[in-house]
């Protein structure tokens, strides 16, 4: 074999637009060894990596972890009180409702069971199901405006992620923010996503899609139980020296081959996914070791309890990851829990036990480490549900059927106002009437709370210039931000 497989040409084009350049550049930055600026956000970027970014203009927030709840949490039950529904109870609806299941469908009004009381400074008001979310009631901004004007699981989960209703094959929010920034960790993934052990969430793989960007830019996912991350320890045998040897000798081969297909971008993240891989090794054990923290935080998220550990447990890694430099958590849970067609008055207390301890106390020790004020986080699902019973008849078999007229969410952190809400629904819960709210609305102020420009961050492909909203109308929600 020659010593020097490349020409001077060749050499000279390898490492000023292959991966080496970008390695060559982070390892100098890193000494701070560069006397330039570090790169600003690009619009249409030649080459793909994960270094660091600085956007447009000043950001907020440097990370965020995304509470999906799937299944559409019942807003009238937890977090928009409507007195008049409660009032009109068995009543008839007077308005036109769209259903999703006509065949169980009706239109008396169901009053929520659960007591609301108003809670913190603020006052804001909460259902009895919600006990330590009411403790941070003036960390967070409830949102009950929220509208994606379709019942569907699968199209509004959709157009929550990635910005067009029922799409599927486009990036996800995760993958716009990890794309327009990068990275502010060099041995972990900047997207990742935990999982539920009852399996994947409805839609998938769609929710941490990466779409027609390359597969750097796709949401990691941990395994929801140990190990977490299979292989992460190499044998006794390959480790030290002989793995370097390897892994330096691996590198040599793939930066060949890359040296011969220029423009391959998934294999250039795929030579950038191995390199993160063998980094990780120390990184990811490290951060998912909780045995680091002490005995008074597993309890406040709930590891003492079997009904909130295993959600508890996830929420405690969010905080482990984002602590370390991760860009983007999303925790799911498996199949839709939130979907409470049958019998809510037991199906909605349950989910509501585990989650919400694990959900605060996620906000509360953000705080503690002073870690909120640059840390939005999200809690919410695609949908909501409407105010009247379906499966009328035996009031315990009584539920509520999918609703994407109105609906609500919560913020925290990054930039956002804590203690208020924002926006209304009408008087019996069913439509969003005063600063509706659309996923297009939630994705431009996210990306405006990191300090991007959601109409100026693109990507080309087909020949197109695409953004997250694709030019659908979509505004800053200023009201809600610090």
């Amino acid at each position: 074999m020659k010593s020097n497989p490349f020409s001077r040409r060749e050499f000279l084009e390898k490492n000023a637009m292959g991966i080496g350049g970008v390695a060559l550049a982070w390892m100098l930055q890193e000494q701070n060894q560069l006397s330039a600026a570090p790169a600003t956000v690009a619009l249409e970027p030649q080459s793909f990596e994960l270094n660091p970014k600085v956007p447009a203009a000043s950001p907020k927030a440097k990370a965020m972890i995304s509470l999906f709840m799937h299944g559409g949490p019942s807003h009238v039950d937890l977090f928009d009180p409507k007195p008049e529904l409660t009032k009109r109870h068995g009543q008839e609806y007077p308005g036109d409702i769209q259903y999703s299941f006509i065949n169980r469908a009706s239109k008396t009004l169901l009053g929520s069971p659960w007591e609301f009381k108003a809670h913190g400074q603020s006052g804001i008001p909460l259902s009895s199901l919600l006990p330590h979310t009411a403790s941070i009631v003036d960390d967070i901004c409830v949102i009950r405006s929220m509208h994606t004007g379709a019942n569907g699981h699968e199209v509004s989960i959709r157009y929550w992620h990635g910005g067009i209703p029922g799409i599927t094959g486009r990036p996800t929010l995760g993958s716009w923010i990890t794309y327009g920034l990068g990275s502010e960790s060099n041995d972990l993934p900047s997207y990742m996503v935990l999982t539920d052990p009852g399996g994947h969430p409805v839609d998938g793989v769609h929710n941490w899609s990466n779409g027609w960007m390359p597969s750097l830019f796709q949401g990691t996912v941990l395994r929801p139980k140990e190990p977490r991350i299979f292989n992460l320890t190499p044998p006794e045998y390959l480790r030290g020296g002989l793995q370097e040897q390897n892994l330096a000798f691996l590198r040599q081969l793939n930066e060949q081959h890359l040296s011969t297909h220029p423009g391959e971008h998934e294999l250039e993240s795929r030579i950038e996914s191995y390199e993160l891989a063998a980094r990780m090794q120390t990184a990811a054990t490290d951060a998912l070791d909780l045995s680091q923290e002490s005995e008074a935080t597993k309890k406040l998220y709930g590891l003492d309890h079997p009904t909130t550990k295993e959600y508890g447990t996830r929420c405690l890694i969010a905080r482990r990851l984002v602590e370390r430099g991760v860009r983007f958590v999303q925790l799911f849970l498996g199949g839709q829990p939130w979907d409470n067609h049958n019998s809510i008055r037991s199906s909605l207390p349950a989910i509501c036990h585990k989650t919400d301890q694990p959900s605060a106390a996620l906000v509360k020790d953000l705080k503690s480490w002073g870690m909120l004020d640059s840390t939005l986080v999200h809690w919410g699902g695609g949908i909501g549900r409407l105010p009247v019973t379906e499966n009328h008849g035996d009031p315990g078999k009584a539920g509520r059927d999918h609703n994407g007229q109105g609906f609500s969410c919560w913020l925290a952190g990054g930039g956002i106002k804590g203690g208020m809400t924002y926006g209304e629904t009408d008087e019996f819960g069913h439509s969003a009437v005063v600063d509706r709210v659309t996923p297009n609305d939630y994705q431009a102020t996210v990306l405006r709370l990191f300090g991007i420009n959601h109409q100026k961050l693109s990507f080309l492909y087909n020949g197109q210039s695409n953004t997250i909203t694709n030019n659908r109308p979509s505004r800053i929600l200023e009201k809600i931000l610090t």
